[in-house]
């Protein structure tokens, strides 16, 4: 059965975390530390109990270890995937850069490398809940959007509400691939670096060591969500050299 299933002491104003790992030591430190800095905290210690966790307790982030018996991380992942948009952080053996890059294809938001220091998941946990609830991201040169909803072509884009639609269709994004595109658009024509979208949008430190191809992925899945052709974007584009680009068309 997964554990914690009844939290007598939740509280319903409090952000609710499902903690995914097959290794009792990890979920008990974890638990410990992410509740003591103010979260309620579920468990689970494979991919079945995860899946069912998740549609009871419908958490707001998901931290999710990789290797796990009966359904791995990219099964729940996927599974995940189907219904929501829920921030979802993977925990991924050192190395392992294809293990990183499939989770994010597969619609996970950003990985913690095995192994690692609790502080430095809560810093994560912490960053991604943050953007994926946050209703404004301020531009690197402090502007603001004028107006709430932005038309480019047959996309509109909702910042207030946080949704995307073409032709009135609305276009599921997570959390982060909202604040990626909210990003470049709020500065359109402006070239992003992958280390500067990843200190805006994943807020990254500047001297952080992390695989760039974090954007990449991102990047792929927001073309695939949203240009008529993604292998020819007209929408985001590559600046050569540099990194990424919104252009607006009419």
């Amino acid at each position: 059965m997964t554990e914690n299933l009844d939290l007598p002491n939740e509280n319903e104003d409090r952000e609710r975390i499902l903690l995914v790992d097959d290794e009792a030591s990890i979920r008990r430190i974890l638990e410990t530390r992410l509740k003591m800095v103010g979260y309620d905290v579920y468990t689970a210690t494979d991919g079945e109990e995860a899946v069912n966790a998740f549609n009871k307790y419908n958490p707001d982030l998901v931290v999710l270890d990789v290797m796990m018996p009966k359904m791995d991380g990219y099964g729940v992942t996927r599974e995940i995937r189907r219904t929501s948009d829920v921030p979802i952080i993977i925990l991924t053996a050192l190395g392992d850069v294809s293990e990183r890059i499939t989770g994010l294809e597969l619609g996970a938001d950003d990985y913690v490398i095995k192994p690692f220091s609790p502080k430095e998941l809560e810093a994560r946990v912490k960053a991604v809940l943050r953007r994926t609830s946050s209703r404004e991201i301020t531009s690197p040169s402090g502007g603001k959007v004028t107006k709430n909803v932005i038309t480019t072509g047959n996309i509109k884009i909702d910042t207030a509400r946080r949704q995307v639609f073409r032709k009135n269709e609305r276009i599921r994004l997570t959390g982060m691939e909202f604040s990626l595109l909210e990003l470049l658009v709020n500065n359109s024509g402006q070239a992003f670096s992958r280390n500067e979208i990843l200190q805006h949008v994943w807020a990254y430190p500047p001297d952080h060591r992390i695989d760039t191809r974090v954007v990449d992925v991102h990047i792929s899945r927001l073309r695939s969500k949203l240009e008529t052709d993604p292998a020819n974007p007209e929408l985001i584009l590559t600046a050569r050299g540099i990194g990424y680009m919104f252009q607006r068309i009419s």
